[in-house]
């Protein structure tokens, strides 16, 4: 039986690239794998895997039954439909612990690094497989994606040298300029819904019985978003439906901050988990996962 390897919902480019990255390491080995994604691609990762000309994965619109390796996520609100009913058999990420479950043990990788592609890159050096040119391409450029080009707080030493690895077998000589390149593109949200901006990169979580949905867009700039706040607002309100809270990061990645927007029936939720002013812009905020969640965590402890 063919086992899928899939990443999470508002798939971002580490989650689909780390996908396709782990079958290309179990074809190596002999398992019958491939990648699959939750959702349609955002306009970043399609660049990305354009640009090193990796096919896109089809869609897994039910994991029931199925047999499953999970990449960068543990959680089952942001998995794929069914997960509960899946057969897990290995897992790979570099967040928290979630609340999935398995009936017998797996194989499973967690490591505190700035992506799930830096993981992946240990994991063909320890089986002493290669990396196809393409394949380390993508995995560079989702690195780049979540370290947000080494500016995030969760960027380690060796997320800096698994990406010069990685660069040298994927043939790029300038790996700033290709973040830079992919980051362009990622900000260039016109004619793009509000929408589909807010559920971009959007997740679930359960704090102490209580639902609180995330969501972040990482721009080189704040202009365009800024112009369109309201609409954003609304559909923040949207998915507020069954949730105590609702947030929306607004990440500049050249200012190196976020302006936060909350949605709750706690007012200044933010301001008092986060001690931020009126306008609610957090200098520094930079990390979903290491800056965002844990307070949040702490504060409904």
């Amino acid at each position: 039986m063919v086992i899928y390897a899939v990443g999470h919902k508002s798939p971002d480019s580490d989650a689909v690239c780390a996908a396709i990255a782990v079958a290309e390491l179990k074809r190596q080995l002999g398992v019958e794998c491939e990648a699959r994604i939750s959702e349609e691609l955002n306009t970043e990762t399609k660049f990305v895997l354009e640009k090193f000309g990796v096919a896109v994965p089809e869609i897994l619109k039910s994991a029931k039954d199925e047999k499953i390796i999970l990449v960068d996520h543990t959680e089952l609100s942001q998995a794929v439909d069914g997960m509960d009913e899946a057969d897990i058999v290995g897992i790979v990420d570099h967040h928290n612990l979630g609340d999935v479950s398995t009936d017998s043990p797996v194989d499973i990788l967690v490591r505190p690094l700035g992506s799930t592609c830096t993981i992946l890159k240990g994991l063909f050096d320890f089986f002493k497989k290669e990396i196809p040119e393409d394949i380390a391409g993508i995995m560079l450029c989702a690195l780049l994606s979540d370290t947000v080009i080494f500016r995030s707080p969760t960027t380690t030493d060796v997320d800096r040298w698994v990406a010069d690895e990685l660069a040298e077998i994927a043939g790029v000589e300038d790996v700033e300029a290709l973040g830079v390149e992919m980051f362009k593109v990622r900000s260039d949200i016109k004619g793009i819904s509000a929408k589909r901006l807010v559920t971009r990169n959007y997740k679930n979580y359960e704090m102490n019985g209580k639902k609180i949905g995330i969501g972040q867009l990482e721009l080189a700039g704040l202009d365009e978003a800024l112009k369109m706040k309201d609409k954003l607002l609304k559909e923040a309100v949207k998915l507020k439906k069954g949730r105590y809270a609702v947030f929306l990061m607004l990440t500049d990645v050249l200012k190196q901050g976020t302006e936060l927007i909350c949605i709750s029936g706690d007012k200044h939720l933010e301001r008092k988990v986060f001690g931020c002013g009126e306008d609610c812009w957090v200098g520094g905020m930079m990390s979903r996962k290491k800056q965002v969640v844990p307070k949040l965590e702490e504060f409904f402890e």
